[in-house]
């Protein structure tokens, strides 16, 4: 029994002595320039190795350093680089006939540079092209099998671990970073599809994951190869990636599924992207409400276009029709889109306004009301423009005391509005930029006032500037006493119409200045005056029934005197 022991033990202490001692005897250095060989052929770009080590116990290949040379009609620096190369191969072929099998390959720690240039077209377009078109023209019978081919590569499975992508344009020096990126792949040829996982950390935070089939290589360009994947991102910053400008404050968290599917340079996408946090517009803030997009695409990966085929856009319970067309001709993606809504809730849309630098005043909210949309979102990502129509009606805002806010037009009207502001409609053509808002052909139908019109802008700082005008509805316009003017248009308009009252239709021009949360109404003094008379005179033809014509004409004065005494300036 001991003496079976010792035999055990010295066959253990030889076999020790060979794993230990045989790497040293094995000059694996000479494989050095087959696999750097092999590899720049399959990859059709210049592979390098730093010192190579054998390990018997893990049945491995190491390389202390990678790299892989870039296109050179993109960048003459490396296209990848790794810290070590990692190559799993069958022992026993390798050390009785130096034949090299690869049962796997791990690169650890890899930085890839991804570029693409002016015309769209990426630097790893080329690479394993070559490679996959010379095999395919092989017949059967000719093509080499296992290593002895420089162009049939197959492996058993390829992991990239803890990477790098930087990703940019040859045109800037603009770069997103995308850490931690892990690859996993099995069966991995250029000739066939496999199976491959792909995860990554966003710039700015956010996770990435692809899980799908890719394959086979593209005999032409690499970034035609069929790919058939689920992609799941979540919070991702839309201001860390380029297509918005954050120097504007624009910004967003995006979340996506969706299903990918690439065939024969035709690309199409379904699923569902979820963009919370919104800022569209300088001088905005995040909004309250996330915005959800059902939507499906179809990309030409030969052209750099798509088309965004019907998809519904939902705030809340609010929906609308989305469409378009999108094209990547160099640095930028160009959009030209189509939002269509009916009949959309307003109060789902309230805390989506803050997004468009739209705040509600202090203890207001929108409590009722219908919002339609026709809008043209267009240019690049990074400066969009939309246009169009956009109209809110039988609206209600509630705690918005609209006559205690105009305090200084009200001294003219007598205008009571009560705690909320009933809105029969709001119509205006819309152009909004990343630095601001514009509004023309402003119309508002206000039961408790009349009817305003104007236009005006909002800038960047959330600062109004609107030019207005409110022609007075008849129960806001006038009063039927008679005698001296009285405080309100009624009194003034009165002494107008020869203390027999006013009519319908007098007109106020005001301006609109402040914030959207603080709005201040400034009553444009002369231009009220002028308006009130014109309107009265209009209206009694010049003279009122049975008043002497030359007294009629002292009235005006009056009447505009006293409007100026509203306003402690009294008009010469």
């Amino acid at each position: 029994m001991n003496k079976t022991l010792k035999i055990v033990l010295i066959v253990v202490a030889v076999l020790v002595v060979v794993v230990l001692v045989a790497p040293f005897l094995i000059p694996v250095n000479q494989f050095r320039p087959i696999i750097e060989e092999k590899a720049s052929a399959a990859l059709g770009r210049k592979v390098q190795l730093g010192n190579i080590s054998l390990s018997l116990i893990s049945g491995s290949l190491s390389a202390e350093n990678l790299s892989i040379g870039d296109d050179p009609k993109f960048s003459s620096v490396p296209f990848l680089t790794a810290k070590s190369l990692n190559v799993g191969l069958e022992m026993m072929p390798l050390i009785l006939s130096k034949t090299l099998n690869v049962t796997g390959v791990t690169i650890a720690s890899p930085k890839v540079t991804l570029l693409h240039n002016a015309a769209g077209q990426w630097n790893y377009s080329s690479l394993g092209a070559s490679a996959a078109k010379a095999q395919a023209k092989q017949p059967p019978a000719e093509k080499p099998s296992g290593a002895a081919g420089a162009a049939e590569v197959s492996i058993k499975k390829l992991t990239l671990s803890d990477g790098s992508i930087i990703v940019g344009s040859t045109t800037s020096e603009k770069r997103s970073t995308y850490d931690h990126v892990n690859v996993t792949a099995s069966d991995v040829s250029l000739t066939s599809k496999f199976p491959v996982t792909v995860t990554a950390d966003l710039p700015a935070g956010g996770k990435l994951k692809l899980d799908g089939k890719f394959g086979p290589v593209d005999q032409v360009d690499t970034a035609l190869t069929p790919l058939n994947a689920k992609l799941n991102v979540t919070d991702l910053n839309l201001a860390s990636t380029g297509f918005l400008d954050p120097s504007l404050g624009l910004g967003g968290i995006v979340g996506l599924d969706a299903d990918l599917s690439s065939q024969s340079g035709e690309a199409q996408t379904k699923g569902n992207a979820r963009l919370s946090k919104a800022l569209l517009i300088a001088g905005g803030s995040a909004a309250g409400v996330p915005v959800t997009v059902n939507f499906s695409t179809k990309y030409n990966l030969r052209k750099n276009a798509g088309v965004l085929e019907p998809s519904t856009l939902k705030i809340g319970n609010a929906a609308a029709h989305l469409s378009g067309t999108f094209q990547s001709p160099g640095d930028e993606t160009i959009v030209n889109a189509k939002v269509e809504g009916e009949n959309m809730p307003a109060r789902d849309l309230e805390a989506f306004l803050p997004a468009l630098g739209i705040h509600l005043p202090k203890g207001a909210s929108v409590a009722a009301g219908a919002l339609n949309t026709n809008l043209n979102i267009t240019g690049p990502t990074n400066k969009l423009i939309t246009t169009g129509t956009v109209g809110l009606y039988n609206a209600k805002l509630a705690g918005f005391d609209l006559g205690s806010r105009m305090s200084t037009i009200s001294a003219l009207t007598g205008l009571k509005t009560g705690q909320d502001l009933d809105i029969e409609k709001i119509t205006t053509n819309l152009h909004m930029a990343p630095t601001g808002l514009e509004a023309e052909n402003f119309l508002a139908a206000i039961p408790a006032l009349g009817t305003l019109v104007g236009a005006g802008t909002l800038d960047s700082k959330n600062n109004l500037d609107f030019k207005m005008a409110a022609t007075l509805a008849s129960t806001a316009t006038y009063s039927s006493s008679g005698g001296a003017p009285a405080s309100g248009i009624g009194g003034i308009l009165g002494a107008i119409g020869g203390g027999k009252g006013g009519c319908k239709g007098a007109t106020i021009p005001f301006q609109i200045h402040g914030t959207t949360a603080e709005p201040k109404f400034v009553p444009d003094i002369g231009g009220t005056a002028a308006s009130l008379l014109q309107s009265q005179l209009a209206c009694t033809g010049g003279t009122a029934p049975g008043a002497n014509p030359q007294q009629q004409m002292q009235n005006p004065a009056d009447a505009i005197n006293a409007l100026g005494g509203l306003f402690k300036k009294k008009k010469p």
